[in-house]
């Protein structure tokens, strides 16, 4: 019914228009009493399907889809994309201070390709503002933040930002995904150089610790420390990949988000592709699923990772699992295929699962390699 009757009437509108009279209406479900528990009790499999459970940094995931950050930059709808079957959100990026981003327009579709392209910019409310919203709203999920710094702060300065983000949201934070890939911020994804991505990771991962009283990802006196995470671009060289990877590793960040948007345009047909900005969507899902296997293989497993990027089906799911991701991330595929995708892949995932012979999801993470 969405692709049919829904999509067609959204896609009619401005793409930005279209996504934030989404994300009102989404707002607006989220305050109706006991609406976003009942519909999730629909939506998520818990006990009907336990095989999707998976514990990771001390936490449980009652399912590995979850919402990739930039649907909701401001955590306004955090109920009702909770309500949809997720089993984590990811909301941001957020900056220390407000900013509006960059011109409109600066969110584009490409239906011939099932991709967006999207130059926002980190437009946000600022830290404060979503910790206020997150302190006040009852989160159904777990719910990372995804920081990054504003446009006017110099690069040298950057780890800076990335700490005030941290000090703000540390108490309504369950986990902080460090966000140096975005191409939408001038001069953002040279901080993935491996040199200072480690110092930038260290810097944030005491960070978290000094406010929290324990290591990341772990249980100290009462307490759960959220685990840091970094999101990596999927246009690095792969010898700049492999150092990069290597330098979160080395300073014990506590997982990777593989990938971000892609400056590519390769294979495109839409009148849009030469749009600036970063490409989402299907032409992506190769991509990142080969960087994830690549990351899983040089971290010999060790480093959870989160898979993003053209999950529009079951199948796409389930080959970034085999990758060697242990968590997956929705964004186009939740413009293009709807609301109830989540629970879909939830369905689907559990059968996958057992047709193969996997009695937890954790058994078919990099089995493919």
């Amino acid at each position: 019914m969405y692709r049919q009757a829904l999509r067609p009437l959204l896609f009619r509108l401005d793409a930005e228009d279209a996504h934030h009279l989404s994300l009102n209406l989404l707002q607006a479900a989220s305050s109706i009493p006991l609406w976003p528990a009942l519909a999730r009790g629909v939506t998520l499999p818990g006990a009907v399907q336990p095989q999707l459970a998976q514990t990771l940094w001390g936490r449980t995931f009652a399912s590995p889809v979850g919402l990739a950050a930039g649907l909701d930059k401001n955590g306004v709808a955090v109920p009702a994309f909770g309500a949809m079957g997720f089993g984590f959100l990811e909301v941001g990026t957020v900056t220390p201070l407000p900013q509006p981003g960059n011109p409109r327009p600066r969110l584009f579709r490409l239906p011939s390709d099932g991709a967006l392209i999207n130059r926002m910019g980190f437009n946000n409310a600022g830290a404060e503002a979503l910790q206020q919203r997150l302190a006040g709203e009852k989160r159904p999920v777990p719910v990372w933040v995804n920081i990054g710094k504003n446009k006017d702060t110099p690069n040298e300065e950057a780890a800076q930002d990335y700490l005030k983000c941290v000090r703000a949201l540390h108490a309504v934070a369950d986990g902080f995904v460090i966000n140096v890939s975005s191409p939408n911020t001038p001069g953002l994804r040279a901080l993935q150089e491996a040199a200072g991505l480690g110092a930038l990771v260290r810097a944030v991962r005491e960070e978290v610790e000094a406010q929290s009283g324990g290591e990341t990802g772990r249980v100290r006196g009462g307490r759960r420390a959220p685990p840091v995470l970094v999101k990596l671009a999927p246009d690095l060289h792969p010898a700049d990949f492999e150092a990069s990877v290597n330098a979160v590793q080395e300073a014990g960040a506590d997982g990777l988000i593989i990938s971000n948007t892609t400056l590519s345009r390769t294979g495109l047909t839409h009148a849009h592709s030469a749009e600036a900005g970063g490409l989402s969507g299907v032409p992506l899902a190769l991509r990142s699923t080969a960087l994830i296997a690549d990351a899983y293989r040089q971290t010999r497993g060790r480093l959870p990772i989160v898979g993003v990027g053209g999950i529009f089906t079951p199948d796409g799911a389930y080959a970034k699992i085999r990758a060697g991701a242990s968590l997956i991330e929705l964004y186009t595929g939740l413009i293009y295929e709807g609301p109830l995708l989540p629970a879909r892949l939830n369905r689907t995932l559990a059968q996958y699962l057992q047709r193969d012979g996997f009695k937890t999801v954790a058994e078919a993470v990099g089995v493919g390699e």
